[in-house]
C-alpha cells in the first residue's frame, strides 16, 4: 500500500468514525438488533459521506472496484442497495453477470469480467465476481478441481495487475450463521416479494454448508493478499452489517469534499403568451 493510501486512510477513517460516532451512542437494542429509526439516522449520515466520496472520485478520476461474496442469504443484495440508493448509477455501477454463454465458457476464465472494471471516475460493485470459480463452481461441480486450483494460483497475479493499473480493489465476504441462513431462506418460500431470490441452485447449495466452508477457507488462504485483502462482515444482523461495511468502505478509501460552485436556481422564463392546452390527458387514476 502506498504512503498516500496510508495517509488517506487515516484522514477518511476519521471522517467515517465521526459519521458513525453518534450512532454508537444512539444504538437501542431490541432483542439485540437496531431499531429502525436508529438505523435510518446512521444510514443517512453515511449516505451523505458516500455522495462526498462519489464527487471526489469524479473530481480526482479515481477507479474503485468493490467485490461482494458470501453464502446464499448473507445479505449481499441488501448491502449493495444500501450503498447505492442515494448515489448516481452512472458512477456507482453494479455488475451482476448471468451464467456464462457457451462462447464465454471457451474464453480465459476472468475475461468476461475484465470489460466491467472501472474507468476513471467510476466505482464498480460486483455482486458476485470471478470468485464464482472458487465458490459455487467448485462446490457444485461446474468446474474441475484442477481448474479451481489453477484459478486460485492465477487470480492473485490478475488482481495485482488490476491494483497496479491504479484501481482501488476491495473484497468483502459476508458471513452468515447456518441458523440465520436457514431462517432467511425459509422466509423466501412463502413471501411473494422474495420468490425471485430463491433458485433451485440455492436449495442445492444449502445442503453443502461444509463444502462451502472448505472452499471459502481455501479461497482466503490463496487470495487474501496485502495488495488485495479480504474483509469479513458478520451479517446475522443485516442493519448493523450494512452500517459497519459502509463505514469501513469510507474509512479505507481516501477522499475529501470535492470543490463545487454554489448552486442557485435561475429565474424561469416568462410565458410570452403560452397557455396550457385544453388537451384530454390520460391521467393515472389516483387511488392513494
Amino acid at each position: 500500500m502506498s504512503s498516500k493510501m496510508k495517509a488517506g486512510k487515516v484522514t477518511s477513517r476519521t471522517k467515517a468514525d465521526e459519521a458513525s460516532k453518534a450512532g454508537k451512542a444512539a444504538v437501542v437494542k431490541e432483542d439485540g438488533k437496531l431499531k429502525r429509526g436508529d438505523y435510518d439516522k446512521q444510514l443517512e449520515k453515511l449516505h451523505i459521506e458516500l455522495v462526498k466520496l462519489q464527487q471526489w472520485v469524479v473530481h480526482k478520476g479515481l477507479k474503485i472496484c468493490i467485490i461482494f461474496e458470501g453464502r446464499d442469504g448473507a445479505g449481499k443484495g441488501g448491502t449493495i442497495k444500501a450503498i447505492t440508493e442515494r448515489v448516481s448509477p452512472r458512477i456507482f455501477r453494479v455488475i451482476a453477470l448471468p451464467a456464462p454463454t457457451e462462447r464465454e465458457k471457451s474464453q480465459m476464465y476472468v475475461q468476461r469480467y475484465l470489460p466491467h472494471l472501472p474507468a476513471a471516475g467510476e466505482i464498480v460493485i460486483f455482486d458476485r465476481s470471478w470468485y464464482n470459480r472458487a465458490g459455487v463452481e467448485r462446490v457444485m461441480g461446474f468446474c474441475t478441481e484442477e481448474q479451481a486450483q489453477k484459478f486460485l494460483k492465477a487470480v492473485p497475479l490478475v488482481e495485482k495487475a488490476i491494483v497496479e493499473s491504479g484501481v482501488i480493489l476491495l473484497k468483502y465476504w459476508l458471513e452468515v450463521s447456518p441458523e440465520e441462513q436457514t431462517r432467511r431462506l425459509e422466509s423466501r418460500i412463502n413471501d411473494g416479494r422474495k420468490l425471485w431470490k430463491l433458485s433451485p441452485m440455492d436449495l442445492k447449495s444449502y445442503s453443502r454448508w461444509h463444502d462451502y466452508s472448505r472452499a471459502r477457507d481455501a479461497m482466503f488462504a490463496a487470495t487474501d493478499k496485502g495488495f488485495a485483502p479480504w474483509f469479513v462482515v458478520r451479517s446475522d444482523d443485516k442493519k448493523r452489517a450494512r452500517l459497519n461495511m459502509i463505514t469501513h468502505l469510507l474509512g479505507w478509501i481516501p477522499y475529501k469534499e470535492a470543490p463545487r460552485e454554489k448552486v442557485r436556481l435561475p429565474k424561469r422564463q416568462k410565458a410570452h403568451g403560452y397557455r396550457e392546452p385544453d388537451y384530454p390527458y390520460k391521467f393515472v387514476e389516483e387511488k392513494f
